[in-house]
């Protein structure tokens, strides 16, 4: 029977949750998730998590955060100045904006705090930090090159 190797391209269901049961992401009701094995397209918890699996298995993994979206950088929360936001926003605790550093990268920060002149921002992934449980399906497994030896 066929296992996943690095390099294959594989289709998977998934249902990913916390370590309290909640549910931050799944592919119910949607396309199988498509990927290649350890190309770098998944967190590296995940990739590593699905070699040698086989057509129709379903396991559960469980993802430290280093092998996630990391721990929580201190240095990726900031504080910004409340006047250099758009006058008609008005800032609110857990809001997600997206940023620009200037250089012409865009990234998500969430508002974790709002002072008198100042909001503190943090630009972690919100899973940075958290462990993280996926409950796998394998559904299709397309192999690399196939070699035949004499």
């Amino acid at each position: 029977m066929q296992q996943v190797k690095k390099g294959d391209k594989v289709k998977v269901h998934y249902h990913g949750r916390l370590t309290d049961g909640t549910t931050f992401d799944s592919s119910a009701g949607r396309e199988p998730l498509a990927f290649e094995v350890g190309a770098g397209m998944m967190i590296a918890g995940f990739d590593s998590g699905v070699l040698g699996m086989s057509l129709g298995e379903k396991k559960t993994i469980q993802i430290p955060a280093a092998e996630a979206y990391g721990e929580i950088n201190p240095e990726m929360v900031i504080e910004f100045p409340k006047d250099r936001f758009p006058a008609d926003l008005v800032p609110e605790i857990g809001q997600q904006l997206n940023m620009n550093n200037g250089q012409g990268h865009v990234f998500q920060v969430t508002i974790i705090e709002v002072k008198d002149d100042t909001v503190v921002l943090d630009a972690n992934h919100p899973l940075a930090g958290k462990e993280l449980i996926f409950d796998i399906e394998m559904v299709e497994i397309d192999g690399g090159s196939l070699i035949i030896m004499p």
